[in-house]
């Protein structure tokens, strides 16, 4: 993924903006194969429950704002299930007026979708409704985010998993997903 990603931007500068915390380690990873110049920006996603004219409702809140008008930009996160708030944060960015916009996730879950949104680097696809956890990725009490393999979690053990994607505009990516995920 780093090689196709250096590909696409050349000698130009790329901004990368890591998901925290679960792309953490991805992100490390992914960033030290890209040859290209590359600015990391670290952005956190928080759910809050706001009450507003007697209405309650769900707003997304993020940690940073990077100043990137002109700049390329490659959003990076370790899983897209929904898509709603990643969605929501590159509607954001895009008011800074990026020459570009791209987003890079080593797990896509596009059954899960509820926006038409698609990420342009993937690692793998995974279909099932499993929780991961591993490379980053922690269970319900945090843990298990130091396992070097993400694994589907059932709440007693862990199952390793990752399936490579199949076809269209994502096939053949998932053999450079395994590589990094074995390291």
């Amino acid at each position: 993924m780093g090689r196709e990603i250096s590909r696409t931007y050349g000698p130009n500068r790329v901004d990368v903006v890591a998901m925290l915390d679960n792309a953490f380690i991805f992100a490390s990873d992914l960033v030290r194969h890209i040859t290209s110049p590359v600015v990391c920006h670290f952005v956190e996603a928080e759910l809050r429950d706001v009450h507003l004219n007697g209405h309650q409702r769900r707003e997304v809140f993020f940690s940073y704002n990077p100043d990137l008008k002109g700049r390329d930009v490659l959003v990076v996160d370790a899983v897209l299930h929904s898509g709603v708030t990643m969605d929501f944060f590159v509607r954001r960015l895009a008011e800074c007026q990026p020459r570009s916009i791209r987003i890079a996730v080593l797990v896509d879950k596009p059954e899960a979708r509820r926006v038409a949104l698609q990420p342009d680097y993937l690692g793998f696809s995974d279909a099932s409704n499993n929780h991961l956890v591993g490379y980053g990725l922690p269970d319900a009490q945090g843990q298990h985010r130091n396992l070097p393999h993400i694994s589907a979690w059932d709440g007693a053990r862990t199952r390793r998993s990752g399936r490579p994607a199949a076809g269209g505009r994502n096939a053949g990516r998932g053999k450079q997903a395994a590589r990094l995920r074995a390291r």
